[in-house]
């Protein structure tokens, strides 16, 4: 709608005040924004437990389904609204549905509904995350 100005202000020597703004600044609140991912939409904050060793065990766990979301959604193509989307839109638009899975002894087979909204999107997926084929 206009100009948007931004002012920096620093004691670091060197460096325009665009690189600073975009490189650093930018950079941080970035950093943040992933904290707050990690605790708003996976609950990573909460050790309840009066064990320390088991709310250890709780954030390993949050930490490694935060890493899967990630990886979940950097598969997502690179022009689709999913590849930025937060954590808790991935869970209730691609985990949260009705799905047949079959477990056999060298795959795992998993029949969507015919009416499911997003299953080309789905199958993209599971053919990008699925494990390299052996020869």
């Amino acid at each position: 709608m206009g100009r948007d100005t931004r002012y920096v202000v620093t004691n670091l020597e060197g460096g325009r005040g665009k690189h600073l703004y975009e490189k650093l600044y930018s950079a941080r609140g970035q950093a943040e924004k992933h904290i707050k991912a990690w605790k708003a939409h996976l609950a990573a904050d909460r050790t309840s437990c009066s064990k320390a060793n088991a709310n250890q065990m709780r954030l390993m766990l949050h930490g490694c389904a935060y890493w899967i979301w990630w990886k979940l959604r950097a598969a997502c193509p690179k022009r689709s609204p999913w590849r930025r989307a937060q954590f808790d839109t991935l869970r209730l638009h691609l985990v949260k549905l009705a799905a047949t899975i079959v477990e056999k002894k060298t795959r795992i087979i998993v029949t969507l509904p015919a009416s499911c909204p997003r299953k080309g999107l789905l199958l993209l997926l599971f053919d990008a995350l699925a494990p390299p084929k052996t020869a």
